[in-house]
């Protein structure tokens, strides 16, 4: 699937859907430049899993963890990690088959780690101009 989202809220709207969708297990890559509205995403995917509180980018921290709805989100933030030990010492493994639903921010970073993901679903978001971003959603885990 690909659609051009409009605004910040369109994209936190998209996100919205996926949440609600979402199953027990799922992982979301998200892969995007900075500012393209990876983490306006994972708001509304948190919002759609029936979480209230308040979502940030876990950058300094790796991961965050949110409860309170429907089921736990896990939410990684990779953008400081550049190699695959980095990666592998951080113990992303233990969020690639979740008890509850990972989103993973710079999910490329995990291409050449040899790590198996289940029930993945790809998210690309690409910068059109400073408002639009043209979404990418590729659902591996059917």
């Amino acid at each position: 699937m690909e659609l051009i989202s409009h605004s910040p809220a369109e994209t936190e709207a998209l996100g919205e859907k996926f949440g609600r969708a979402a199953k027990h297990g799922f992982v979301f890559a998200l892969s995007g430049d900075l500012g393209a509205g990876k983490t306006q995403l994972v708001k509304g995917l948190a919002r759609g899993l029936g979480i209230s509180i308040r979502v940030h980018s876990p950058t300094f921290t790796l991961v965050n963890e949110y409860g309170g709805g429907r089921l736990k989100l896990f939410h990684l933030d990779l953008y400081r990690l550049e190699t695959p030990a980095q990666i592998l010492s951080a113990g992303i493994e233990d969020f690639l088959s979740p008890d509850g639903v990972s989103v993973i921010e710079w999910a490329e970073r995990i291409a050449n780690c040899e790590l198996r993901i289940a029930n993945w679903r790809r998210v690309q978001i690409e910068i059109v101009n400073d408002t639009e971003r043209k979404i990418i959603y590729d659902d591996f885990g059917a």
